[in-house]
């Protein structure tokens, strides 16, 4: 992984609290043998151990553990919810994710001679990602004024060979809406996406990961900025933003404004946000008048958003589903080779629902059901 605990620390510390492996084994909740890999070099504690091993220890991540960047290790980025803030640990946990996948990238349905094309020096400046979107729009046969459907972005993951994982997070258990994971060697891209979401955040991010393939180098704030700004300008281009602007620039009147957004979102199955974003820059980028509504679209988008049901209960006919319900929509709807891969894996090596609960962040029962279903 590249990384190891940083032992004259870890040392000091046991002396300073009096602890010895085996009380550190029986703290953490691992067997003694564990603490002693670690302790030499010849482990190192999955995320959830190494966070009880700081705390019991009381020290930091960067007292705790040596980092040493490995050029293979797997690169991820989080599309938050809200305000939420990334925490070593969401890393870590997202990071041992990737290593688990990387057991799974051999059996990939992919050419395994040569890796698509990615974006050369991606950047956040206008002229450019207008251009970007241009070109897949041309590719994927959709003109500048329409909308990018989910069969479109579908096809572009499959193009591209990043694996997409519906999963089922909740609208308020995770930290995150949708997750990339880019492992470097096997240069495959994984895209956990989350169905508890209102459908047209969720294809903003369906397109905002789709950012991240086309750029997977690209991590932390960088990468989530190029994503989003991607995003936008795929999903709602120059062309659909000077027709908007037009209609706009002859209302007078911020509620007629805003009301004529949500018509305009509603025609692309995207946010008002989004569109009025994308209204912004393209004032911006060409000096004229700005239609901008303000802070109002804020209010004006949740409101939107309500009338609509989320990806999973379009889904599905019942909540939570079954297995079989579940892994139909993955293989069918998304076109993902994921269960498929995963179906392998399980039959070729008998692995426990523990591989499944962690790779796919499932509560233990859910992964059970799936394992079954698999098996």
């Amino acid at each position: 992984m590249g990384k190891t605990l940083n032992i004259e620390s870890v040392q000091t510390a046991m002396r300073e609290h009096g602890l010895n492996q085996a009380r550190i084994a029986k703290e953490i909740g691992v067997s003694r043998a564990a603490v002693t890999k670690w302790l030499t070099l010849e482990g190192f504690p999955r995320p959830d151990k190494l966070l009880k091993l700081g705390m019991l220890l009381k020290l930091g991540f960067k007292q705790l553990v040596d980092e040493s960047r490995d050029p293979m290790e797997p690169v991820v980025a989080f599309r938050r919810k809200g305000d939420r803030k990334t925490t070593q640990d969401h890393l870590e946990r997202a990071k041992h994710m990737g290593l688990l996948l990387r057991q799974l990238a051999t059996s990939l349905p992919f050419d395994q001679l040569a890796s698509p094309a990615t974006l050369r020096n991606p950047v956040c400046e206008y002229r450019y990602l207008q251009q970007v979107a241009q070109k897949i729009r041309q590719e994927i046969n959709v003109p500048d004024t329409k909308p990018i459907q989910f069969r479109d972005l579908i096809d572009q993951f499959a193009q591209l060979h990043a694996v997409i994982i519906p999963v089922l997070w909740g609208d308020k258990r995770h930290h995150e809406n949708a997750l990339h994971v880019y492992l470097p060697d096997s240069m495959t891209t994984w895209v956990y996406l989350n169905l508890d979401s209102n459908i047209h955040d969720f294809k903003f991010w369906m397109a905002h990961e789709l950012g991240h393939v086309y750029a997977p180098r690209l991590c932390e704030d960088a990468g989530e900025d190029f994503a989003d700004a991607f995003a936008q300008a795929l999903l709602f281009p120059e062309a659909s933003a000077r027709m908007a602007h037009d209609a706009l620039s002859r209302i007078r009147g911020k509620g007629a404004r805003i009301n004529r957004i949500k018509d305009i979102a509603q025609d692309y199955g995207i946010s008002p946000t989004t569109v009025n974003l994308a209204l912004e820059e393209y004032a911006r980028e060409h000096d004229v008048e700005s239609v901008d509504v303000g802070k109002d679209i804020y209010a004006a988008s949740t409101n939107f958003n309500k009338e609509f049901r989320t990806v999973s209960g379009l889904l599905f006919p019942q909540i939570p589903p079954s297995a079989k319900q579940y892994i139909s929509v993955c293989r069918e709807d998304f076109q993902s080779p994921f269960f498929d891969t995963l179906q392998r894996y399980v039959r070729s090596t008998n692995v426990s629902a523990g591989f499944v609960e962690t790779v796919m962040q499932l509560p233990l029962r859910d992964a059970r059901e799936i394992v079954e279903e698999l098996r």
